[in-house]
């Protein structure tokens, strides 16, 4: 699976020259991928690079462009919160599936069980359920969510019903 985690790691890997790297989902079946250099600046080769080795090495489902990493802010792509070590190890693996994010999430919150429930291929939105043992607060909805995101592919979206 095409995460974001996993994919800044290959884009770092190809292009070590590259000091800054972000991904982010703007819309469905799309990926942006900002970068700069150490000189704050991303040349228009390392722009075509870039988008050539998207295009030909990251995940074939998804659209990707390529931006100066100054456009982050205006993009209003979401600043990242702090992910836990377990999510991290989840997202980097190159055979994770579905199986693999329910065991994370499951793991991390123990007083329920997410389930799969469908994906809706034309709005790239993943649904699960999650069955809770007790109420959840807020905050634990959006930190679920929050992983989640780290978890499915670019370029899809995802929603948890609450049970």
């Amino acid at each position: 699976m095409g995460t974001r985690l996993l994919s800044e790691q290959l884009v770092r890997k190809r292009f070590p020259h590259l000091r800054y790297i972000r991904i982010h989902t703007p819309e469905k079946h799309k990926a942006t991928i900002y970068a700069w250099n150490g000189d704050l600046y991303l040349p228009e080769k390392d722009a075509q690079s870039l988008q050539h080795f998207a295009s030909g090495y990251l995940y074939p489902y998804v659209n990707f462009q390529v931006k100066a990493y100054s456009a982050v802010q205006p993009d209003k792509v979401p600043q990242l919160q702090e992910i836990p070590t377990a999510i991290i190890q989840t997202a980097m693996r190159r055979n994770l599936n579905q199986y693999g994010i329910l065991e994370a999430i499951n793991r991390l919150f123990p007083y329920g069980r997410l389930t799969f429930n469908r994906y809706q291929a034309a709005d790239s939105i993943i649904h699960f359920d999650f069955h809770a043992i007790r109420l959840l607060h807020d905050k634990e909805k959006k930190a679920m969510y929050d992983y989640l995101q780290e978890l499915i592919p670019l370029g899809s979206y995802c929603e948890v019903t609450f049970y």
